[in-house]
């Protein structure tokens, strides 16, 4: 039997050609293939901007900036994700102030955002993470947002075309930042993209996307006229997509419901096949609401099992079914551990969930034999090792 890997991206003709085409017109840096790529975008989401960048990194630390933060500032945000999620803050000299998740959506806990808001001055923004492809709460925290005079900015790497109250996640706070990495709902390969109804800020994040310099490269080097002037205005970055990633995007994003659909039919078939076995199946936290699906996280039951969930990651890739575990929390990363004073006490959920979690291969190109494998070699081994 083949291994079935954690994830494979989908890439049809219609993206290889269009990846030929940039490269046959010679224009392989940000170009045509963006600017259509960020409309196509803000269309879909119903922004007023779109901005592409080349990673979802780049896009939060151009959010966080374009919003003001800097030293002694703090942003509150969640111990359950990525490194980048936390990492943005400190490029700006700024400290994250991290908060525990929901035990039932593992997203980020509106309660403990408060918390940390009513304790911690100097707070100046609040970064969640739609956890898995299901939309943290962005009501709740937009009103406390509102409340404590905050800005939001949101880590939507995992939710694309997630919805919350029925609102596509893109329009909902005051920046949004989504992923194109390799392995995520739609890939650009490496890229993201940044979506606001700010125009000021969208302004700025433009300019410091590109050495801060105060006109479009594109434009500069298209006009038919003399245009090699320009002027640098702030300090800025090196973050522009090029064309050859937005020639992927601009096809990837036509099939992200399509993806979608894919990636919730086989999430329904394997909690279907995993009712009473000792794990707890994703909960939908609002079911008229659309969950990307771009992780589908199961919990093990290890008080029912004789296994750990590292042994049982071990035994499903030595059976030829690759995981992955989203995620270590970070306040077990000896960084924010150390620099932050951060302990599992702090964080009950996160430390609890961390240690039964493990992520399913769910993606556009599974087989239907490749999810019956993954199926049955699961609850073979729970069956197998159930007390």
């Amino acid at each position: 039997m083949s291994f079935i890997p954690y994830s494979r991206p989908v890439l049809d003709a219609e993206e290889i050609n269009e990846v030929v085409d940039t490269l046959k017109s010679g224009w392989l840096t940000t170009g045509p293939k963006v600017a259509r790529f960020e409309n196509d975008f803000k269309e879909y989401v119903g922004s007023s901007y779109a901005l592409a960048v080349n990673s979802a990194t780049s896009g939060l630390h151009l959010a966080l900036e374009a919003i003001g933060i800097g030293p002694g500032d703090k942003v509150i945000t969640t111990v359950h994700t990525f490194t980048a999620t936390a990492e943005v803050i400190r490029y700006l000299g700024a400290d994250p102030i991290f908060v525990d998740i929901e035990a039932d959506s593992y997203n980020i806990s509106p309660k403990e955002v408060e918390k940390a808001l009513i304790k911690h001055q100097n707070v100046k923004a609040v970064m969640p993470v739609h956890y898995a492809g299901q939309s943290a709460n962005i009501t709740e925290i937009t009103k406390l947002a509102k409340k404590y005079g905050v800005k939001v900015v949101e880590d939507a790497a995992h939710a694309l075309p997630t919805t919350h109250n029925g609102k596509i996640v893109g329009t909902l706070s005051d920046i949004t930042v989504f992923s194109f990495y390799a392995n995520k709902t739609i890939t650009t390969g490496e890229g993201g993209m940044i979506t606001t109804d700010d125009a000021e800020l969208a302004d700025r994040m433009k300019v410091m996307r590109l050495h801060g310099i105060n006109r479009d490269a594109f434009d500069r080097f298209t006009s038919t006229k003399p245009s090699w002037y320009y002027e640098i205005v702030a300090p800025g970055f090196k973050y522009n997509m090029m064309d050859v990633c937005g020639a992927l995007g601009i096809h990837q994003l036509k099939k992200a419901k399509h993806f979608q659909e894919i990636r919730e039919s086989i999430a329904k078939r394997y909690s279907d096949a995993f009712i009473g076995l000792p794990v707890i199946t994703p909960i939908l936290v609002n079911q008229n609401d659309i969950h990307a699906w771009h992780i589908y996280v199961l919990q093990l039951k290890l008080e029912e099992l004789t296994i750990n969930r590292d042994e049982f990651i071990k035994l499903l890739s030595e059976r030829n079914v690759g995981t992955s575990v989203h995620y270590i929390p970070l306040h077990r990363m000896p960084y924010w551990k150390e620099n932050f004073n951060l302990s599992d006490e702090q964080f009950p959920n996160s430390s609890r969930i961390s240690d039964r979690i493990v992520s399913l291969p769910n993606f556009a190109s599974m087989t239907d034999e490749e999810v019956c494998i993954v199926i049955d070699t699961v609850k073979s081994l729970l069956l197998e090792f159930t007390k």
